[in-house]
């Protein structure tokens, strides 16, 4: 595979206990990655229809996270716990080439969600032309960047070998000390695919907070209902916050040992450092979903429809086995306790505005225009009142409907 060594080098170089504990926690990574961007993809796919250009790079991030851990996981897992790489040379160059590649990608398609939601916030005259096409033509620039840098060391520039400590594959840290194509590689790789990454995120979305606080405070003045404004605010600012703090949590420790190691001897970074580096860069696989969908309310929204769908068929067949043995009256039970259920966990008026929106669509649409607050009109005996629907119980607000 070019400059990977030989099979001695596939040693676990960290104590036994230190394997399990890795093979243990990405056990852990690999099942709530698989559930967290698998309900991501299927409720994105659901509401295929609606989703906006926005949102395409929410779907992205969720292939490539996906992607990223059913192409490390099985490989990291099986070798972490046998204390050694478990599947020769070759199956070591592809690791890392996948890693890399979705690595990167994920990386890269945060930032372009980021600049793509300071362009529709900040600049919405120009972000308002933002459409489809447009996302697709950025998603397709997103792989090209990732696999650029991918396969580079395929064409000896850079180079991949086993980690530091041993059970798994990535860029070969230690040879740019001999090798100037080598090290024009590293540099190259911080730059472009950290830093540049990191200040152009950091930069959107303080935009996007000067923004949102601004037009806060102007909104403010004129609208009575505070909780509206204060919820969209919010929604805002706990995106831009999460995004931000998982993407220097996740990579930045592993961006930081990778140049202790590309600058300085080899045998300064401990390879217990590598390992813990790198769980942190492989768990941005399950933060990254969790963000997403508990920070969008139309895709959280859309969840718990399908959810509640779900627990109303089960609940209704369970109702049609039970007629099938009692009553009829049993069923109309059934059904009653099933329509209950649902709710009792689903509100269909909500007072705050931040359930329209969707990721930086929602925050666009903050400031265009202000969602009048509904209100219902009361009869009682002669006389007619209008109060906040939010304000009428819950079963009023069924019949509504």
């Amino acid at each position: 595979m070019g400059n990977v060594s030989k099979t001695a080098l596939f040693v676990s170089t960290i104590s036994r206990e230190q394997d399990v504990f890795m093979g243990s926690l990405y056990s852990v990574f690999c099942v709530l990655s698989l559930l967290g961007n698998g309900i991501l993809l299927f409720v994105a796919y659901r509401r295929r229809s609606s989703l906006k250009p926005a949102e395409f790079f929410v779907v992205n991030l969720a292939v490539s996270d996906l992607g990223m851990t059913l192409s490390l996981f099985p490989l990291a897992i099986p070798s972490a716990l046998a204390h050694r790489w478990l599947f020769g040379e070759l199956a070591c160059l592809c690791y890392a080439v996948c890693g890399v590649l979705f690595g990167l990608c994920s990386l890269t398609n945060l930032t372009a969600l980021s600049s793509v939601c300071c362009l529709k916030v900040c600049f919405p005259n120009h972000g308002n032309k933002f459409s489809s096409s447009h996302a697709r033509v950025m998603l397709a620039g997103v792989w090209f960047y990732a696999s650029v840098f991918a396969l580079g060391p395929l064409g000896n520039w850079g180079s991949f070998g086993p980690e530091p400590y041993g059970t798994a594959c990535c860029i070969n840290w230690y040879t740019p000390a001999h090798d100037a194509l080598a090290m024009s590689y590293i540099i190259s790789l911080f730059v472009f695919c950290y830093l540049v990454p990191c200040t152009i995120i950091l930069l959107s979305y303080t935009f996007i907070l000067l923004t949102v606080r601004g037009s806060h405070q102007a909104v403010q003045q004129h609208v009575s209902p505070q909780t509206k404004v204060v919820d969209a605010h919010a929604l805002i600012v706990k995106l831009s916050v999460a995004v931000c703090i998982g993407f220097l949590t996740a990579w930045s420790p592993y961006a930081i040992i990778a140049m202790w190691a590309a600058f300085s001897d080899s045998e300064e970074v401990p390879p217990t450092a590598f390992a813990l580096a790198a769980i942190l860069a492989k768990s941005s696989t399950i933060y990254n979903p969790m963000v997403y969908l508990l920070f969008k309310p139309n895709f959280r929204k859309s969840l718990s429809q399908d959810t509640q769908n779900i627990r109303h068929r089960i609940c209704l067949s369970h109702g049609k086995a039970g007629s099938s043995m009692g009553t009829k009256s049993k069923q109309l039970q059934s059904s009653q306790l099933c329509t209950n259920k649902d709710a009792s966990i689903s509100t269909p008026f909500h007072s705050g505005w931040a359930e329209s929106y969707g990721a930086c669509h929602e925050a666009e649409s903050y400031f265009q225009q202000i969602s009048p607050q509904t209100t219902a009109r009361i009869l009682e005996g002669t006389m007619q009142s209008e109060i906040p629907v939010r304000q009428l119980t819950l079963r009023m607000q069924n019949d509504l409907l």
